[in-house]
């Protein structure tokens, strides 16, 4: 019996809208890796990018539970000798709630070329405006 192995141009592509109002936030960047790698999918290949594109409104909203808003940090590091910038998530979100997303996500999907790929479908918006109306998005509601 043999393995079925997508096809980068065989790969159908839907696009889903995600409304994150009240979603925690790690718990919905995890489901939206699954869908970004293609996991959701029965013709998955680990090797091939075969998921969707997925466009995330309202990720101002997005709630952490318990302390994480004053105790966790967003790091990232300059690369010179004490250069580790550390920020509370409480002002990231209030600052770049888009970028917070998309940062969790990048790092649930894999590392290098593939995983670039993957994270270009993701569209990330502050509000409830997006500009995709002419993909036909559907409504996706995440589970718990």
């Amino acid at each position: 019996m043999k393995s079925y192995v997508a096809k980068p141009h065989e790969v159908e592509r839907k696009w889903y809208v995600v409304d994150l109002d009240g979603q925690t936030l790690g718990r919905a960047a995890s489901q939206i890796a699954t869908i970004l790698r293609g996991k959701n999918k029965p013709t998955y290949t680990p090797h091939v990018d075969t998921g969707d594109f997925v466009i995330v409104i309202n990720a101002d909203k997005v709630v952490l539970t318990g302390k994480k808003l004053d105790q966790k940090m967003l790091r990232h590091h300059s690369l010179y000798p004490g250069g580790l910038k550390e920020v509370p998530y409480r002002e990231a979100l209030a600052k770049k709630p888009e970028f917070v997303f998309q940062e969790a996500v990048r790092r649930m999907l894999p590392s290098g070329v593939l995983g670039r790929e993957m994270l270009k479908k993701l569209k990330v918006y502050k509000g409830t405006e997006h500009n995709h109306e002419a993909q036909k998005p559907e409504l996706l509601e995440l589970r718990y």
